[in-house]
């Protein structure tokens, strides 16, 4: 499933991270969405920011040139939209999944680059496995509870309110809400959604007196196994650049960069 170094990979490539970020999007699914020639406008009141930001795929492919005008016009829509719903217009920008010269389209509106991410993938079969023994245990639960919510509040901030539960009661497709016990107390989470042969790892945290002990790894093992008896062989995930420690766990799980992506955001016009 994840694209090889051969010749026409780089279509194959395209349309992977392409696939990815709509199953990430239907993970993360936000209050609004409206699909205009292919993009898709979302917005959301009390979610993370970046559920609240454009899609911007559709024809013309991935990657490829469109006029200028046709651009601007998609992108003066996208920012009624966002008026509209009183939010700020915000795109997501993969280069090999959007147009190619929106970004220096927006660039030259006074949006804002910021949030470098990585999107990486995984074949379910390397992901490596539970250890045995130890005093970590994992359980895996369709529905998180205060527990699994502790554990993410701790770690992101915020609370388990309405918006958090609104969110994941939306999402479509098949769940899982992992967490790593030492005795009885929670100490790292995670969630996963199971979508076309692919599940997506989301909500990672591990408490700070935790951390270095593995827990990150079992929880990822374990969404793995869980990914596989839904019918997935491959993972995917979104992590930010600057994140070290993240990125050395996910490495050393077989995790590879597919490719990089940002974020545009409406600031002061020029």
């Amino acid at each position: 499933m994840i694209p090889s170094e051969s010749p026409g990979a780089g279509l194959a490539l395209a349309e992977t991270v392409r696939g990815l970020q709509e199953r990430a999007a239907r993970a993360l699914p936000a209050e609004v969405v409206e699909h205009a020639d292919g993009w898709w406008l979302r917005h959301d009141s009390g979610s993370s920011w970046w559920v609240a930001s454009v899609l911007p795929h559709g024809p013309g492919g991935p990657g490829t040139s469109a006029a200028t005008a046709e651009l601007a016009r998609r992108v003066a829509r996208a920012e009624e939209f966002y008026a509209r719903h009183g939010g700020t217009a915000r795109f997501q920008i993969t280069p090999d999944a959007c147009p190619a010269g929106l970004d220096a389209l927006l660039a030259g509106r006074g949006y804002d680059r910021s949030h470098p991410v990585s999107l990486q993938a995984a074949a379910v079969a390397e992901i490596p496995g539970q250890p045995a023994g130890g005093p970590l245990r994992v359980r895996i639960e369709d529905r998180p509870g205060d527990a699994w919510f502790g554990v993410w509040h701790a770690v992101r901030g915020g609370g388990a309110g309405a918006a958090a539960w609104g969110l994941l009661d939306r999402v479509a497709g098949p769940s899982a809400y992992a967490r790593v016990l030492d005795a009885d107390e929670t100490v790292a989470v995670g969630r996963a959604v199971a979508d076309s042969g692919w599940a997506g790892v989301f909500a990672m945290a591990t408490l700070p007196a935790a951390r270095g002990r593995g827990a990150g790894g079992r929880v990822l093992g374990a969404l793995a196994e869980w990914a596989g008896a839904h019918g997935a062989t491959g993972l995917y995930l979104q992590v930010e650049r600057d994140n070290a420690a993240a990125l050395r766990l996910y490495a050393r799980a077989g995790f590879r960069e597919l490719c990089m992506y940002h974020y545009r955001t409406a600031g002061a016009k020029p």
